[in-house]
């Protein structure tokens, strides 16, 4: 009984070896992915819009959307975060950025979340919007 006890108690302690050792190597990045990010600054999302080149208001607000959720890693941004982007990217939101936002609602480049964000309407980008984006807005097949 005690050689069996003995037994478990070497497997226990070479299975918690081996997960310290999966879980030291899942918080470490790899040698791959520190090639790919080193030397690489964020970009700006004034430069990001920049690069972007959106027309008016609505694919200026479509492309702030897409910045928040791919570069800020948002879930999903409401009109409060649409108009600090303008703010930071040093332009001048438009009147009703609910209305803006639903304009894209209607062109199905945004759909809105069933979840409010800080007690606000909040919206998401779909794939066609950021299809949309990433084009650089130019025109869907349908």
């Amino acid at each position: 009984m005690e050689e069996a006890i003995e037994e478990v108690k070497t497997l226990l302690q070479e299975h918690e070896r081996r997960i310290s050792k999966l879980e030291a190597m899942s918080a470490e990045p790899s040698s791959e992915e520190q090639k790919k990010t080193r030397g690489k600054k964020k970009i700006s999302l004034k430069e990001f819009l920049k690069e972007k080149k959106p027309k008016g208001y609505t694919q200026t607000a479509l492309a702030i959307g897409f910045y928040l959720e791919k570069c800020e890693c948002l879930s999903s941004f409401n009109a409060k975060d649409l108009e600090n982007g303008f703010t930071d990217a040093k332009e001048t939101p438009p009147k009703n950025l609910n209305d803006t936002a639903n304009i894209n609602v209607n062109n199905r480049h945004m759909m809105e979340c069933k979840s409010k964000k800080d007690d606000k309407k909040a919206w998401v980008l779909t794939r066609a919007g950021e299809d949309y984006v990433e084009s650089g807005f130019k025109k869907e097949m349908r």
